[in-house]
This record gives C-alpha cells, sequence and structure tokens, in this order.
C-alpha cells in the first residue's frame, strides 16, 4: 500500500472514458427504438436515414465526453486523496457505484419526464419545442428527454457523493492499515 500506482489511475480513467461510452450507447440504444421523433427533433435538418443507429452514436458520442470529463474529475480526485497509491479495484468500486447511481437516475429521469407530460400536456408541448401532440408519442419523447437529463445529472451528482465517500474510505483504510 505504501508503493505509488499511476497506472492504476490511468487505469480508472480509460474505465471511466469506457463506461461513460457504454452507458451511452445502452440509454440511447433503448431512448432511440422508443421515441423516433424525439431524435428527429434533435437531427432536424441533417437528413439522417436511420434514426436509430444516429441515436446510438449521439450516445456514444455524449457518453465519452461525459466520461473523459467524469474520469478525469475522479481520477485527480482519487490521485489527491491517495497520494497516487489508489489500487485499481479500490477505485473501481466507486466508477462501479457512480454508474449504477447515474443509470438509477436515468430511470428517475425518464419517469419525472413522463410524469410532467401527464400532469399537464398542453405545458409540456408549449416548454418542449417540437414534442407531439398524440399522448403515447408525447409520453415516449418526455421519457426520452428526462431520462438523458437524468442521466447527466446523475452522473455528476454521482461522482461528487462517490468522491466524499472514496475520500471517507480511503481515510479508514489508512487508519487501519
Amino acid at each position: 500500500m505504501d508503493h505509488h500506482r499511476p497506472f492504476a489511475l490511468v487505469g480508472l480513467f480509460v474505465t471511466g472514458t469506457v463506461a461513460g461510452a457504454a452507458l451511452g450507447a445502452l440509454c440511447n440504444s433503448i431512448n432511440g427504438w422508443l421515441s423516433p421523433h424525439y431524435f428527429r427533433n434533435i437531427f432536424r435538418g441533417n437528413d439522417v436515414q436511420d434514426l436509430w443507429r444516429a441515436s446510438l452514436a449521439q450516445g456514444i458520442f455524449e457518453g465519452l465526453l461525459f466520461g473523459i470529463f467524469l474520469s478525469l474529475v475522479f481520477v485527480i480526485v482519487a490521485g489527491l486523496v491517495s497520494k497516487v497509491r489508489c489500487s485499481y479495484r479500490f477505485g473501481a468500486t466507486v466508477l462501479l457505484a457512480v454508474v449504477a447511481i447515474a443509470l438509477v437516475c436515468w430511470l428517475i429521469g425518464g419517469l419525472v419526464g413522463i410524469g410532467l407530460a401527464a400532469l399537464s400536456p398542453d405545458f409540456f408541448r408549449h416548454a418542449f419545442r417540437g414534442a407531439p401532440s398524440d399522448c403515447p408519442d408525447m409520453l415516449r419523447f418526455a421519457w426520452v428527454g428526462g431520462s438523458i437529463l437524468g442521466l447527466q445529472f446523475g452522473g455528476v451528482a454521482a461522482l461528487i457523493l462517490e468522491s466524499f465517500a472514496f475520500y471517507a474510505r480511503w481515510q479508514r483504510q489508512e487508519r487501519k492499515g
């Protein structure tokens, strides 16, 4: 435990980046299937033929960007807190928790979107440009918008919470060992 592990931090950065891209792919593969209308609005004017594949690519791209940013922040926190002594396994448990929390927030965000659209369809159509007027399509559209925001905000919130948890676990480990 006394030796430095810079390659563990590099591995955590790569793992977090790949996890971000994988989450984006997973979530948008479902979202693209649920509401092509949502992605037709997103890609408006780009003459996209296969909306599902385009939504998948968009999810990978955005997930990659989020993954890079959040992983960089986490690796800096882990490196500073552990003085570059954090093992890959120790850090990976934190990344796994961030992924799990972000997925739960994806679900919650989708449900909040549906709830908002169901509560006041007129408000929803007015507030969200391009929302369909047909109720089932509008609810699917609302799921996609809400779930994407849930995933993004959830990932940031999870990273903040898990960074504090990482600090606390590291301090406990240091006192024991």
